[in-house]
C-alpha cells in the first residue's frame, strides 16, 4: 500500500518524496568571467598539477590561492577511468562517497549523507549555474543528470561552506561541472557502448569554431538498459516470486544539449528524460510489479554574456528559464491493486549580474541574483478509484547580493573575505561570511586558515507537505539550517609534478531540518530539531611522471555525531581511502586506468552495520589503433565484491545490495 489515510507519512511516495530525486537542470554556458583554459588532456607534466580553479571565488585562480580545499577531475580522467556518471566522478574524490538505493544516487560529504536526504546540501552547478531543482533542491548525479559525461571538460569540487558567494545549498560544498566547447570537437563525433545487463548507449555530437568567431556545440545521447534479476531476502515468499525482482531496475534516458557562442554571448539549451524502474518495492508498493518506475524530465534555456567594461572591470550576466517534472508510479495492494501516482512540477526564471574588478591591490567581486519560482507543485493521487491525497501549488522568490575581496597583505600573505545576503519570500533573510587567510612561506607551500558559514533554506516539500491532516501537516516557523566550519589546509609541491595536501576540519550544524512526529497530534511535520558536529582529516598525494603515468591517492578520517546524544549518524563511514593510477602500456598504444576505493562500515537505520568493503575498477583504452578512433574496455567491481548500502526510510530493506562485476565496451569515432 502506497498511501492510505491510516498510513504513516513515510509510506507515501510523495509524502516521503518518493524516490523523486530530481534535479533541475540547466546546462549552461562557459562560466562567466572565467579565463579560457587549455585542453586538459594535452597539459604538460609541469602544468598537470597546476590547473587553475574557477569555482572557489567565481574567477580563475591558482588552487594554492583559492580560499578552500579544491579537487579537479579532468576529461582525461573521465576517459582513463571509464566514468559513466557524475556519481562515478564524485565517488573517486577524497572525503566523498556515493550511496545508491537502486533508483537514485546520493553523495555524502565528510561523513554526512543521511538516509532520507536528497542531495540538497551540496550545490550542483553546470558552467556556474545552479541546477538544484526548485521543489526538493535535489542535485542529480546519476543517469537522470541531464549532461552526458563525454561533454564534461572538468569537474571542480570546492569543499566547505560556500553560501558567502553561492547562497543556499552550498552547505558542505560546491560541485561545478564545466562543459566542453565546439572547438574541442572540430567536427562530428559518434560514440557507442555496450554494457552488462543488456545496456546500450549512443551519442552524436557536432562542434565547430567558425571563421567569424562563432562557436557551436550540439549533442544528443540515448541509452537503454534491460536490467537484471535482483534478489531481496525481505520478500522471499512464493507470492513474491521468491524475492526475485525480474529486471525491475530497467532504465532508459535521452538527452539533448546545445550551445552557441558569439562575441561574448552564449545561448544554451538542454533537455533530458530519464525513466528508471524501481526494484525495491519502496513506499509499500507491490514487489516485482513492472509498472513501478520514476520519470525525471528536465529542460533549460539560458542566455549569458561575458565581457569587459574597462581594462580593470569585467561584466558578466545571464537570464535563464528552467523546468523540472517528476512522475512516480507505485502500484500498491489495497486490495485490489491500485496505482498511486506521485508528481512534482517546477518552473522558474532568473537573472544574475556580476562585476569583477581590480583596484590597486584589491580584486573585488560584486554580484546580485534574482530567481522567481513561479510554479512549485506537489501532487499525490490514486488512479482508480481516483482519490487525491496531496495537492499543493505554490510560488516563491529569492534575491541576493554579495561582495568578495581578495587582498595581498604582504609578499607571502593573502586575505580573502566575502559576505552575502539572501532573502527568501518563504523564510526571510540570512547573512553568511567567509574568511580565508592564506600564507605561503615559500613558493611551493600554501597554508590556508579557513572560516565560513552556510545555510540551506527549507524547500517547497519541507514547507508544504500536507495531506489534510491525515498523516502530515505543513511546517510552521521553519528556519534555514546553518553550518559553521573551521578548517586548516596545507598544500606543498615537492616538484613540478609532485604535490601533497592535508586538511583538518570541524563542522558545527544547527537547526537541522528533520521530519518528526508531533506528540500533540501524532502527525509528521518538518522541524528545526537537530545539532550535529563533524570532525575529520584528509590527506592526498598527486604525482605525474614523464611517460604520462599519473597517480592520485587519498585517505579521509571522519566522525559525525548528533551533538545532543553523541550518537554516530547513519550512513557515515569512519574511513575512506581512494587510489587512481593510470599508465601507458606497449609504448603509448594502450593505456590502463586502475581505481581502488575503500569504504568502512556504516550504521543503518535499524541500528545494524554494513560491512566495510573495497572495490576495484579497471579500464583499458587506446586512441592509437586508427586515426580518429578511440576504444575502451572497462570492468567495474573487478573482483566481484559483494557489498550493500544502508536502506532509506521508504524501504523495507535495511541493507540494499549493490552490483557485482560488470563491464562496458565503448567506441568513439571523430570524423
Amino acid at each position: 500500500m502506497v498511501i492510505l489515510p491510516v498510513l504513516a507519512a513515510d509510506r507515501s511516495p510523495c509524502l516521503r518524496r518518493a524516490a523523486s530525486a530530481g534535479a533541475l537542470l540547466a546546462a549552461l554556458s562557459a562560466p562567466a568571467g572565467a579565463e579560457e583554459v587549455a585542453d586538459l588532456t594535452q597539459l604538460s607534466i609541469e602544468d598537470l598539477l597546476s590547473v587553475e580553479v574557477y569555482s572557489a571565488s567565481r574567477f580563475a585562480q591558482k588552487t594554492t590561492e583559492a580560499p578552500a580545499a579544491v579537487s579537479i577531475v579532468t576529461a582525461a580522467d573521465i576517459k582513463h577511468y571509464g566514468y559513466r556518471t557524475l556519481a562515478d566522478i564524485l565517488a573517486s574524490l577524497r572525503g566523498l562517497y556515493v550511496t545508491s538505493d537502486r533508483n537514485y544516487q546520493y553523495v555524502g560529504v565528510r561523513g554526512f549523507n543521511r538516509p532520507g536526504d536528497y542531495n540538497s546540501r551540496v550545490l550542483l552547478l553546470v558552467d556556474g549555474i545552479r541546477v538544484n531543482d526548485a521543489v526538493y533542491d535535489t542535485a542529480s548525479i546519476g543517469n537522470e543528470f541531464f549532461l552526458d559525461v563525454d561533454l564534461i571538460d572538468r569537474v571542480e569540487v570546492v569543499r566547505g561552506p560556500g553560501s558567502s558567494i553561492y547562497g543556499s545549498n552550498a552547505f558542505f560544498g560546491v560541485v561545478n561541472v564545466i562543459t566542453r566547447r565546439g572547438r574541442d570537437y572540430d567536427g562530428l563525433e559518434v560514440a557507442g557502448s555496450a554494457a552488462s545487463f543488456g545496456t546500450g548507449a549512443g551519442r552524436l555530437t557536432y562542434g565547430r569554431r567558425f571563421d567569424n568567431g562563432a562557436e557551436a556545440l550540439l549533442s544528443a545521447s540515448y541509452s537503454d538498459s534491460q536490467g537484471q534479476d535482483l534478489y531481496f531476502p525481505e520478500f522471499d515468499t512464493p507470492e513474491n516470486n521468491n524475492g526475485i525482482a525480474q529486471k525491475r531496475d530497467h532504465a532508459r534516458y535521452q538527452k539533448f544539449y546545445g550551445k552557441l557562442s558569439y562575441e561574448g554571448f552564449t545561448l544554451t539549451s538542454a533537455w533530458s528524460e530519464s525513466i528508471q524502474g524501481v526494484p525495491t518495492a519502496s513506499f509499500d508498493s507491490v514487489f516485482n510489479d513492472p509498472r513501478t518506475r520514476t520519470v525525471d524530465t528536465q529542460a533549460v534555456l539560458d542566455l549569458a554574456y561575458d565581457g569587459k567594461l574597462t581594462e580593470r572591470l569585467d561584466l558578466s550576466g545571464r537570464v535563464y528559464y528552467g523546468r523540472y517534472f517528476y512522475d512516480g508510479t507505485f502500484p500498491y495492494d489495497a486490495p485490489p491493486v491500485t496505482v498511486n501516482v506521485d508528481q512534482s512540477r517546477a518552473e522558474w526564471w532568473g537573472a544574475e549580474a556580476r562585476l569583477v574588478g581590480r583596484f590597486d591591490r584589491h580584486k573585488l567581486v560584486f554580484g546580485a541574483e534574482y530567481q522567481d519560482n513561479f510554479r512549485q507543485g506537489l501532487k499525490n493521487y490514486d488512479l482508480a478509484p481516483y482519490e487525491v491525497y496531496l495537492d499543493e501549488q505554490h510560488d516563491s522568490t529569492r534575491q541576493a547580493f554579495y561582495i568578495q575581496d581578495e587582498l595581498p597583505l604582504g609578499e607571502r600573505l593573502r586575505l580573502s573575505a566575502g559576505l552575502r545576503y539572501d532573502h527568501f519570500s518563504t523564510v526571510g533573510g540570512t547573512w553568511n561570511p567567509r574568511l580565508a587567510l592564506i600564507y605561503a612561506p615559500q613558493p611551493e607551500t600554501a597554508i590556508k586558515l579557513l572560516y565560513g558559514t552556510a545555510f540551506r533554506a527549507p524547500n517547497d516539500y519541507e514547507l508544504y507537505l500536507n495531506d489534510a491532516g491525515l498523516t502530515s501537516k505543513p511546517s510552521e516557523d521553519l528556519k534555514p539550517e546553518e553550518i559553521t566550519s573551521y578548517e586548516i589546509v596545507v598544500e606543498h609541491q615537492f616538484q613540478a609534478n609532485y604535490r601533497v595536501s592535508a586538511s583538518v576540519y570541524q563542522n558545527e550544524i544547527s537547526d537541522l531540518i528533520s521530519q518528526v512526529i508531533d506528540p500533540a497530534d501524532g502527525l509528521s511535520v518538518f522541524r528545526n530539531t537537530g545539532r550535529v558536529e563533524s570532525k575529520g582529516a584528509e590527506f592526498e598525494v598527486e604525482r605525474a611522471w614523464a611517460d604520462d603515468t599519473r597517480l592520485r591517492a587519498s585517505y579521509a578520517w571522519q566522525i559525525t555525531r548528533a551533538k545532543d546524544t553523541g550518537a554516530i549518524l547513519e550512513n557515515s563511514p569512519r574511513h575512506l581511502a581512494k587510489l587512481n593510477y593510470s599508465m601507458p602500456l606497449i609504448g603509448d598504444a594502450l593505456r590502463a586506468g586502475l581505481e581502488l576505493q575503500y569504504t568502512s562500515s556504516r550504521k543503518t537505520l535499524a541500528g545494524a552495520r554494513t560491512g566495510g568493503y573495497g572495490i576495484a575498477n579497471l579500464t583499458l583504452s587506446s586512441d592509437k589503433l586508427a586515426d580518429g578512433l578511440e576504444l575502451s574496455a572497462s570492468v567495474y567491481n573487478l573482483f566481484d565484491r559483494h557489498y550493500a548500502d544502508p536502506g532509506r526510510p521508504e524501504h523495507v530493506e535495511d541493507l540494499i545490495g549493490q552490483d557485482g562485476r560488470s563491464f562496458r565496451l565503448k567506441a568513439v569515432y571523430r570524423f
